[in-house]
């Protein structure tokens, strides 16, 4: 036998740091971070099972409103009265009812008083905090007052208000499969919704002296009662949002006789409160699915803000199979709408805004929202719902068919593209919501990650199919770290109830939507994630699920086994931090002989090193707006991106190249000569002139990932490999890694498209790269930004272009 000799070409290089947050030693509990989840879910039943789908014995309540109501716009006043028919479909039998009042949220006595503390800073307080502690202490005339509650028959019901949430006690017991029928008489005072915060209320224009109203969360109404949970109970504390029942509603809106409404469901009596004009253009627009129809026109709109009716009319809106009502009502409206296909249906895409936004949302809102709707249809499933709207009211929320955005223009009407990207990215996400938790109607007060972290992932592939160079600021993996490498006192899992999270936004949006979409580009793959995510909601459309339905679907639908990335990512606040401590590369040489080479050159080919042993190494291949999702969208050929295929989109910010230039840096080779035994002349003819590289990493942020290892080669190309996270399952701490390669490494860099959220790239390079300071990266982005054209991003009046 022959020996095979390797000849090196590169010495270890050791990239160390101090290991963080490691659960277990290399010679106990292996495993841990890869065990099943087991008691950590729910146990399985009829209702729910192992697979993640519905049981047999899945069951759901249901309530249906009929609700008439009155806006006193001059008393800024809502007074309304609603008949509830309660379907009992649970096995159980039931003494009361429990109904939410969210408007006793703004009161000063009847709110949930959940309480955070506060202190004097730098022997300082400000006044408005003196004003909020003495308010505390009086009634301020808000919240819900309910004025009577009645059967079937009139006959009186007692009730009991515990702050934002009310008992019905029923008179005789509701058995299952019984239905109750009873009626609420209720009225409060419309909070201003821009000087006092909140979801739904008022905003006060004083250049024209006329109101927007955003009527949210504005009627009582039941509490889920469901398998696994019974009454979700818990107290509104502005927070934690909604859990909600599905049911039908009609709804009756009196309002001042010039405004125009627009409501969650479809008006059922335009005949009546349209005159011929304006039917007629809302006739020509539902044949229309290119450009949007102005129903209401810009001048119209100017027109009826100096003249206030003092008469009224009452419009009438329909829905079904919906988990709540919203409606909005000014003479400020500009209303405009088109016709989307979805999936074969008609959806009527509209959009309501003052003239403040008519620069933004006349152009870009309704076709928003069509390309939501679609692209949502196409992740989940199809859009089921005959209508789909944007309302501009200088915040964001969502209901079922219509929510509130924000994004309005200068004074001028001319726009920033930070605005327009801000304004395209709520409307994006605000009408996502339609599908999670509208349809996928999950307990949003309890887990906020359900609906928040789902609709910010499927919102991000939803601005990627918008436009490839969309600056999505939630999704790509690199987004998170900021976060992700914060104070441990500082985090709290994503599967922490939304009254205690302490990073609201990253915690609940950014961190599950960037791990759903490290599992899709990442661990699963696009095809198997795509196939499992739209079975999950397939399965749990018009449903209430939890997160071990999500989790279990996941997993069932596409034979991976997931349990380590639940446990690690929604369970933990591990982090990823994968170090690449060594490398030590061999070529296999058939003599028998050592033969050190000084190692083929940079790109090019070139050989040559400077005096130092040093020559450039290949620029990255991500900038801060690249991603993975980007690059593939990109070379997917099926894909057409909007802005593409509507080039009316294409605005002077279009133009811009959003992304920063790379950086250059530089690397050191040297030499060590060790062997391997034992090769016979097979072997040594078969793998004569190859490369024996090894590389050794360690896990220090404690969270298991995939590796993800990018050779640059002495000619310059580069080749990728993915190594599945199991291979940390012996050794969750450090591992070693042979590779058999056909050409000299020049270079080694982990995570080079910056998929897994690692929280230190300093220690992913051989030879060590410096990377750039964030500062470091603005500079050189404002340097790209079209300022060698002489061109200021910012400047407004391109934007009417």
């Amino acid at each position: 036998m022959r020996k095979l000799l390797l000849c090196t070409s590169v010495l270890a290089a050791a990239i160390g740091a101090n290991a963080q947050n490691i659960q277990n030693n290399p010679g106990s509990n292996h495993g841990n971070k890869f065990e099943q989840l087991g008691t950590i879910l729910p146990t399985p039943n009829e209702y729910r099972t192992a697979s993640g789908a519905p049981g047999p014995k899945y069951w759901q309540q249901r309530a249906d409103y009929d609700i008439k109501c009155k806006l006193d716009e001059k008393a800024l006043k809502l007074t309304g009265s609603e008949t509830i028919t309660y379907y009992n479909n649970s096995p159980d039998v039931l003494t009361y009812l429990w109904l939410q009042l969210d408007e006793n949220e703004h009161s000063s006595t009847k709110n949930a008083n959940y309480q955070d503390g506060s202190s004097i800073r730098n022997g300082s307080i400000e006044a408005g905090t003196l004003d909020k502690m003495a308010a505390q202490k009086n009634e301020n005339g808000y919240g819900d007052n309910i004025t009577k509650i009645t059967d079937a028959t009139g006959k009186a019901l007692k009730y009991t208000v515990n702050k934002t949430m009310m008992r019905v006690e029923l008179p005789a017991q509701l058995k299952p499969g019984q239905t109750f029928v009873f009626n609420i008489d209720w009225n409060y005072n419309i909070t201003d919704r821009i000087a006092g915060g909140g979801r739904g209320g008022y905003e006060y224009f004083p250049e024209d002296g006329n109101h927007l109203f955003t009527m949210t969360q504005w009627y009582p109404r039941l509490c889920v009662y469901s398998d696994f949970q019974g009454w979700q109970n818990h107290q509104f504390t502005g927070r934690g949002e909604f859990a909600l029942t599905f049911g039908n509603f009609k709804v009756q809106m009196t309002v001042p006789a010039d405004h125009v409404v627009g409501g969650t469901g479809e008006c059922q009596n335009y005949a009546q409160v349209l005159d011929a004009k304006h039917l007629a253009r809302w006739q020509q627009a539902q044949a229309s699915t290119k450009e949007p129809v102005e129903i209401f026109t810009l001048d119209e709109a100017k027109q009826a803000e100096k003249t206030k009716s003092t008469a009224t009319k009452t419009w009438i809106f329909k829905a079904d199979m919906v988990r709540d009502f919203a409606w909005t009502s000014s003479r400020k409206f500009v209303w405009d709408a088109l016709a989307a296909n979805v999936e074969g249906k008609k959806v009527m895409c509209m959009s309501f805004y003052g003239k403040e936004a008519y620069g933004l949302y006349r152009k870009f809102s309704s076709k928003a929202v069509a390309h939501t709707i679609k692209s949502y249809s196409k992740f989940t499933i199809p859009y089921p719902y005959p209508v789909a709207q944007s309302i501009e009211a200088a915040n964001g929320m969502e209901y079922p068919m219509i929510c509130f955005n924000y994004g309005r223009t200068e004074k001028d009407g001319t726009y920033s593209e930070a605005a327009k990207n801000g304004m395209l990215g709520v409307i994006i996400h605000e009408v996502g919501h339609n599908f999670f938790p509208m349809i996928v109607n999950s307990d949003e007060r309890q887990w906020t990650w359900m609906d928040e972290g789902l609709n910010t992932f499927v919102e991000y592939l939803t601005e990627e199919l918008y436009d490839n160079k969309f600056p999505s600021k939630r999704g790509p993996a690199w987004t998170i770290v900021d976060y992700m490498k914060m104070p441990k006192d500082q985090l709290e899992p994503i599967m922490t109830n939304s009254e205690n999270i302490i990073q609201f936004g990253p915690n609940a949006y950014s961190k599950p939507a960037t791990g759903l979409n490290i599992l899709r580009e990442t661990i699963m793959g696009r095809e198997l994630f795509d196939y499992a995510f739209k079975e999950y909601a397939r399965r749990w459309a018009f449903k209430h699920p939890t997160p071990a339905d999500l989790f279990r679907t996941m997993e069932d639908a596409s034979a991976e086994d997931l349990d380590w990335f639940w446990r690690g990512w929604f369970y933990s606040i591990d982090a990823c931090d994968i170090a690449l401590d060594s490398v030590t590369g061999y070529k296999l040489d058939p003599n028998g002989t050592p033969k050190p080479f000084t190692g083929g050159g940079g790109r090019g080919g070139n050989g040559a090193a400077n005096a130092n042993g040093m020559r450039p190494i290949d620029k990255p291949s991500v900038n801060a707006f690249e991603d993975i999702s980007k690059i593939r969208n990109r070379e997917d050929k099926s894909i057409t991106f909007l802005t593409d295929s509507d080039t009316t989109l294409r605005d002077f910010y279009w133009k811009y190249d959003r992304g920063i230039e790379p950086y250059d840096s530089t690397y050191l080779v040297k030499a060590t000569r060790p062997e391997i035994e034992k090769a016979d002349e097979a072997t040594l003819q078969k793998y004569a002139g190859k490369y024996l590289y090894q590389l050794t990493f360690s896990n220090k942020g404690g969270l298991v990932m995939p590796i993800i290892v990018e050779f640059t080669f002495a000619d310059g190309s580069k080749e990728v490999n993915r190594i599945p996270a199991q291979i940390w399952r012996k050794n969750e701490n450090k591992v070693t890694k042979l590779f058999l390669l056909d050409k000299e490494v020049s270079a080694v860099k982990l995570d080079p498209m910056r998929e897994t959220a690692d929280i230190d790239e300093n220690n992913n390079s051989w030879p060590k790269v410096d990377q750039p300071s964030n500062f470091s990266i603005y500079k050189t982005k404002q340097a790209a930004r079209g300022q060698s054209q002489g061109l200021n991003p910012m400047q407004k009046a391109a934007s009417k272009n």
